[in-house]
């Protein structure tokens, strides 16, 4: 715990001027950022008698080791750095909402030749727009369902739209109208883009437009006696008010508008959102955060809207923003949401009307989920407290291991031998640290030599890192680079698990005593008896098979094996789908692609000559020349068999196939732990796939 007045700045070295400013701890690790109207007065409210500050303000600065400062000339230039910050450094002490990305969005992707109708989660993507987010993806299926007999727009995936463009038949949405099967050239890219519009237009709001359109030509066809038509009109129109009473009319005026609402106590609080388009609420969502510095209402509504628009554009940004309470710097917050929209935009407290009255509704929301996961959380902290002491209690620790690193090895029968770190912090999974190894010391299948290396590799750079931050040094800090973001191996943890039994344990202990390092506890989980190996002793610790603590080891052990499942099978599949041109120099993706695309497949390029080749934008005619050289000297390669239905794929359709899985495969990274693999798959794979 550091003395506050050991850092503290000298008098009149803080200027009085709008700025942003960081504190740090002693491994200059970013623990807190914050704005100022005036630095010198904010800055001088932390260095006080520690008697005076609230009690979470009083552990961050004791926490901290040092404190700077950035100078910026107005109040939303300071509100733009911090949130930058905050997203950069993710600061431990800062407010911030457990994130929503779960919730299921309705997205159109207009940046398709044929606009596609789907559930999306996750990060936004441009070109993309969406509506939502929605409590439940099934109430997306539902409004879909019912709009696709006005709108007919596209909902297949691009395999089965390839397949029905390949066939000539449609899918069963399109034999019974729900769909206008683009696939097969009954509309075309026009057409089909002007009823995606069409649709994103109603899910906008624009609904009356389309009831009166439509009840004109139902009119018309009865008129013409054209009884069936005007019954098929009759019909849509009943889908469209049936999907528009899903979503009641709550503002006659036809407002768009963001309503935010807040419930809090000491400790956490909880905010919940509607959106209102057209007067229509469109969408609701909901965060709770631990409350980890003294804020007040109007600091929690500042936050929530730093959460809510800092990556929004548009028309994503509501022309009106009603909040409980305003920030304590009301003219930076809304001259920044005007900047995000392009227009003004208005933040207020609802006084009156029907805007009070939702605001109310809202606001009874929050109470209700701040209450729901009080209830919940009550439970998984006193759960995960209890395993983090019985585990140290079996292992003879000093203390509960708030940080714990878990190892394991992965391979096919020897080929594509790689290694996962998961790590859990205070029990819960902290997937941003996640870390991916290849075994690059040695050839073969060998999973104690494997886990040696991998762990001498991970402590040496920690090791590394721990030097550069002159903690050898007798205090003198030496870090090169001032730039604060955690290290990929700066933060040593309390306990390492490793997916294996006495050897895989051996070898993780032999690779820490190599380096000199003996103050971080080793353990193994083993798969067949759930025993809990420790360094030099023959018998297995055994833990009840109610414990909490073997519960917690075995969640870490089986993440940290589906993380290493995931990049063995990425890595597999990328080695299978080497293509003889890989080895034509300076042909890059781009060229290659560029390659397949206009002669369809390997099989035609390789019957290609060099002048046709040559005739692709970008190969010159010595690259033509390597192209042919190097196709020439590749054996053909074996048909591919669609592992789902043993069909054996034309060299067609594998190409395209092929090109698809590596788009899809360059958006997975090494922070992302994907989608869990259940108990079940993971055991039946362990005998040839580890």
């Amino acid at each position: 715990m550091a003395d506050p007045s050991s850092y503290r700045p000298k008098p009149g070295q803080i200027p009085d001027s709008p700025g942003v400013y960081k504190f740090r701890d002693e491994h200059r690790r970013v623990i807190y950022v914050g704005k100022a109207k005036s630095l010198r007065q904010r800055l001088a409210s932390y260095f006080q008698d520690l008697s005076g500050l609230h009690p979470r303000t009083r552990t961050m600065v004791t926490t901290a080791a040092s404190v700077e400062w950035t100078v910026v000339s107005t109040e939303v230039e300071a509100l733009q750095l911090e949130y930058s910050w905050i997203k950069e450094y993710d600061p431990r002490f800062n407010v911030k909402y457990r994130d929503d990305k779960s919730y299921p969005y309705l997205a159109v992707t207009m940046n398709e030749e044929f606009p596609r109708v789907q559930v999306m989660r996750g990060q936004k993507k441009k070109g993309v727009r969406y509506f939502g987010p929605y409590g439940h993806a099934w109430a997306i299926r539902d409004t879909v369902d019912l709009l696709l007999r006005v709108f007919p727009v596209r909902t297949c995936s691009a395999g089965v739209f390839k397949n029905a463009a390949r066939t000539g038949r449609p899918c069963l949405l399109g034999y019974i109208g729900k769909c206008s099967a683009p696939c097969v050239e009954r509309v075309s890219p026009e057409e089909h883009r002007e009823l995606a519009e069409e649709f994103c237009d109603f899910m906008a709001g624009r609904t009356g437009t389309y009831i009166r359109r439509l009840e004109a030509r139902m009119t018309e066809a009865a008129e013409e006696m054209e009884y069936e038509r005007a019954a098929r009109l009759r019909d849509d129109i009943e889908a469209l008010k049936k999907a528009m009473e899903k979503s009641a009319v709550v503002l006659a005026d036809a407002t768009d508008a963001d309503l935010i609402a807040l419930a809090e106590d000491e400790l956490e609080a909880a905010v919940q959102i509607f959106h209102v388009r057209g007067g229509r609420v469109r969408g609701q969502r909901g965060w709770v955060t631990d409350k980890v510095e003294a804020v007040t209402t109007g600091d929690l509504v500042e936050h929530a809207l730093q959460q809510l628009y800092g990556e929004e554009t548009g028309d994503s940004v509501p022309k009106e923003v009603l909040v409980p309470a305003l920030p304590e710097l009301v003219e930076p917050v809304q001259e920044w949401l005007a900047e995000r929209r392009g227009s003004n935009v208005s933040l207020r407290i609802p006084q009156r009307g029907d805007k009070k009255a939702l605001m109310e509704t809202v606001q009874r929301n929050a109470l209700q989920a701040l209450g729901l996961h009080k209830t919940k959380r009550a439970s998984d902290l006193t759960t995960r407290s209890r395993a983090l002491e019985e585990i140290a209690e079996a292992l003879d620790l000093d203390s509960a291991p708030l940080r714990i690193e878990c190892y394991d090895i992965s391979h096919l029968q020897g080929d594509d031998v790689v290694a996962s770190m998961v790590v859990f912090e205070d029990g819960l999974a902290r997937k941003s640290e996640y870390r991916r190894f290849q075994i690059k010391g040695f050839e073969g299948q060998d999973d104690v030599r494997s886990m040696h290396e991998v762990i001498t590799r991970r402590f040496r750079r920690y090791l590394v890192e721990k030097e550069k931050t002159g903690e050898w040094a007798d205090g003198e800090n030496r870090l090169t680079e001032e730039d604060g973001r955690p290290k990929r191996f700066a933060y040593p943890p309390q306990l390492v698990v490793v997916d294996g039994g006495q050897p895989q344990v051996a070898a993780a202990k032999r690779a820490l005593d190599e380096l000199g390092i003996d103050d971080i506890a080793v353990c193994g989980l083993a798969k067949r008896l759930e025993e809990v190996w420790v360094p030099g002793e023959d018998d297995p610790v055994v833990l009840p098979r109610t414990s909490e603590g073997l519960y917690l080891l075995q969640r870490v052990r089986d993440e940290a094996h589906r993380f290493a499942i995931t990049y063995q099978r990425a890595k597999r599949a990328r080695r299978f789908r080497a293509s003889p041109l890989d080895d034509v120099p300076g042909l890059g993706e781009t060229r290659k692609q560029a390659l397949i695309k206009h002669f369809g497949s390997v099989k035609k390029l390789r019957s290609a000559t060099i002048d046709q080749i040559c005739e692709v934008p970008g190969i010159g005619r010595k690259t033509a020349e390597a192209i042919t050289v190097a196709l020439a000297q590749a054996a053909p390669a074996a048909p591919a068999v669609n592992t789902a239905t043993g069909e054996i794929m034309e060299d067609e359709e594998y190409a395209t196939d092929a090109t698809d899985a590596t788009d899809a495969e360059s958006e997975t990274t090494a922070g992302s732990a994907g989608e869990p693999v259940s108990a079940g798959s993971s055991d039946e794979r362990r005998g040839q796939e580890r």
